[in-house]
């Protein structure tokens, strides 16, 4: 445990002890918009439909314009996407709040909404690109830039606990309203905290390379290149992955691996509240879900002790087994006192799967494209979770919680399917012809 104390520290060390903080409290709002959008809705127009068109239009415009705002940070930089989007969100989030007291209709709540969803900044990809652009230019090794990734994953999985979390509470003692202002005041300040961080400058737009005389980022202590491996000037992609363009047949079936988890993440969520709504205990369902999300957040900063001689592809085989054989116990439960802790053993597959999809996404995709690539796979578990909570939560309705769990299973075994039917462990392809050679720019990168 102390090697793998010492692998995350590396990790902190690398962009400073506030980029963990102002990216999680960054990315929190979109956590709890969602949940925070239907209640209030729901509250303030009387119609559970109105609540359901807005919180779909919020799910769609987040999974359609996630990957754009990924390919504007690409080219662009992060620290003026994130800016631009980070206001962007939060007006748009205060104009739901406003909107929705004062009564509007649910087309017109429905357009703020979706530019609600269209206009999140992404923060969680972003900073998996950044702390991986960081790694890759102190030349720490594949060991901490998998240990940055499970970091990623951990503050995403605790996101996702606490900002339902929030949202319950402000409902509960005082308003849907609050919950949703305090998502504004989070991504107005923490998303420019994030935007403006040194570090944001870590990773170079396309077309920009670093003069190899520039002033790189500053290494974390004590890290050196490994042995036989070169650490390039700053800004290089690492040995073995050229700036390419052109992105690899397996990126698409990682990301059809994550739709699927969204799937399962949606249809427990159906069946985990229709199972407490039978029992009479609905309160129970956001405790029950809340279990799962810490249980996968602890799983997923534990990926740090399996051994480098395991590979990404056969990580990503074993969780895609672990999550049916710890999803389909789920068919079977019939009371609350079985719910928890199936649910939250079920919790120990679903870090692991993503973490190892987005680090075999990171080795695989072309470096000019990497924050497009992970908003992808972000924008591919919203869309998935969206669609599969809509479909499993009708069958629930009609048939019971176990047809909302059996479409749980079915998506873990196409995950299993996806995963040994993809070679996703080959060699990046050369470079594209013909590529033009990157500018220079003028201005060095601080160290953070």
């Amino acid at each position: 445990m102390t090697a793998v104390t010492a692998t995350y520290r590396r990790v902190i060390a690398l962009g400073g002890p506030l980029l963990p903080v102002v990216s999680f409290l960054g990315r929190l709002p979109t956590a709890m918009c969602q949940l925070g959008s239907l209640l209030l809705v729901a509250e303030t127009s009387g119609s559970l439909t109105t609540a359901g068109l807005v919180g779909g239009a919020l799910a769609a415009g987040q999974t359609a314009a996630g990957p754009l705002i990924g390919r504007l940070a690409d080219r662009h930089g992060q620290r003026p996407v994130v800016l631009a989007a980070c206001w962007v969100n939060a007006l748009a989030v205060a104009a739901l709040v406003v909107t929705s007291l004062a009564g509007l209709a649910t087309l017109p709540l429905a357009l703020i909404g979706l530019l609600a969803g269209a206009s999140v900044p992404q923060i969680g990809p972003l900073a998996r690109t950044r702390l991986v652009a960081l790694a890759h230019r102190a030349a720490v090794g594949d060991q901490v830039v998998g240990a940055a990734l499970s970091l990623e994953g951990t503050l995403d999985e605790a996101s996702f606990v606490l900002g339902p979390a929030l949202v319950g509470l402000a409902a509960s003692v005082a308003h849907p309203a609050v919950a949703l202002a305090l998502a504004a005041v989070l991504l107005a300040v923490c998303g420019s905290a994030f935007a403006l961080h040194p570090t944001a400058l870590a990773v170079r737009p396309v077309g920009l390379a670093v003069h190899p005389t520039a002033s790189a980022v500053r290494p974390a202590a004590a890290s050196r290149p490994p042995a036989g491996r070169s650490a390039g000037p700053a800004g290089d992609p690492p040995p073995g992955r050229p700036a390419r363009t052109r992105t690899p047949r397996a990126v698409h079936a990682l990301r059809l691996s994550v739709a699927l988890q969204g799937a399962m993440f949606g249809a427990c969520q159906a069946g985990i509240t229709a199972l407490t709504e039978r029992l009479h205990q609905p309160a129970q369902a956001g405790l029950v879900y809340a279990a799962m999300g810490v249980m996968s957040a602890v799983a997923g900063i534990s990926l740090a002790l399996v051994p480098d001689r395991i590979g990404l592809p056969a990580r990503w085989r074993a969780a895609a087994v672990a999550l049916i054989a710890l999803c389909t116990p789920l068919l079977f439960v019939r009371s609350l006192g079985a719910l928890y802790p199936v649910v939250v053993v079920l919790g120990v597959a679903f870090a692991p799967h993503l973490i190892t999809v987005f680090g075999l996404t990171e080795r695989l995709v072309p470096a000019t494209r990497l924050a497009e690539s992970m908003a992808f796979l972000t924008s591919a578990v919203v869309g998935g979770q969206a669609l599969a909570l809509a479909v499993s939560g009708r069958l629930a309705d009609a048939h019971g919680p176990s047809a909302a769990f059996a479409v749980a299973v079915g998506a873990a075994v196409l995950i299993l399917v996806v995963a040994l039917t993809t070679r996703a462990g080959a060699p990046p392809a050369p470079p594209v012809r013909g590529s033009r050679p990157a500018r220079e720019p003028t201005a060095d990168i601080p160290a953070p």
